[in-house]
């Protein structure tokens, strides 16, 4: 997997390269500002970047605004967001195009690197990875709901697809069935007029992307 890091704490960075590397992963370039993200992208079109919020020359939101720009010059770049911060002003643009491929992460809640290198391999595939902190701050800023359709339980469900959790995953959280989930899952795709020829994976995309911006 070929991978882009941008950071602008040089030791953060760096054992975060180091850090991929074990995993067999290349990182063709580091970045320390947002501009430099946008040139990596560019010029390597990695598999996935790993993007911080907050870098020079503001430390605000940054690194969302250049995850943005690469995605439009490099369309649907995958982009992982690993920050210390929520910051959800540019996250509806990142998620905007429906393409998925997009993971935000919080850096002090990662604490298993297999798990966050499986959230990766999952956002370089086209999938989506979000803290529920991220989820939670998202759902905050939305007044109208398009998913009123769904249960509770159902909300529960896309919730946790949300998170990159699989049915399996879900169902011990949930500590129901995996064809309770299953069931679940068919009535989601079902009133969010996700059928069956945009196949299983496409549709939890899209079904966590309409969750994500509704």
């Amino acid at each position: 997997m070929r991978v882009v890091v941008a950071d602008d704490a040089v030791l953060i960075r760096s054992g975060l390269v180091r850090l991929l590397e074990e995993f067999g992963c290349q990182v063709v370039a580091e970045a320390g500002d947002g501009e430099g993200l946008v040139r990596a992208v560019a010029e390597h079109r990695p598999d996935v970047s790993v993007v911080d919020v907050r870098m020079p020359p503001d430390f605000t939101d940054e690194g969302l605004r250049a995850a943005v720009e690469a995605r439009r010059r490099v369309t649907g770049a995958p982009v992982m967001i690993l920050s210390q911060y929520v910051e959800v002003s540019y996250t509806d643009d990142l998620l905007a195009d429906a393409r998925g491929a997009v993971g935000y992460l919080l850096k002090d809640r990662v604490a298993d690197v297999e798990e966050f290198m499986q959230g990766l391999r999952r956002v370089a595939a086209g999938g989506t990875v979000f803290d529920p902190q991220v989820v939670a701050q998202l759902m905050v800023r939305r007044r109208d709901d398009p998913l009123a359709a769904l249960t509770p339980r159902e909300r529960e469900v896309l919730g946790l697809m949300a998170e990159g959790r699989s049915n399996t995953a879900i169902g011990r959280r949930m500590v129901i069935t995996d064809g309770a989930v299953e069931k679940h899952v068919r009535s989601i795709f079902g009133k969010l007029g996700l059928y069956a020829d945009d196949g299983d994976h496409n549709r939890r995309v899209l079904a966590v992307l309409a969750f994500l911006r509704s």
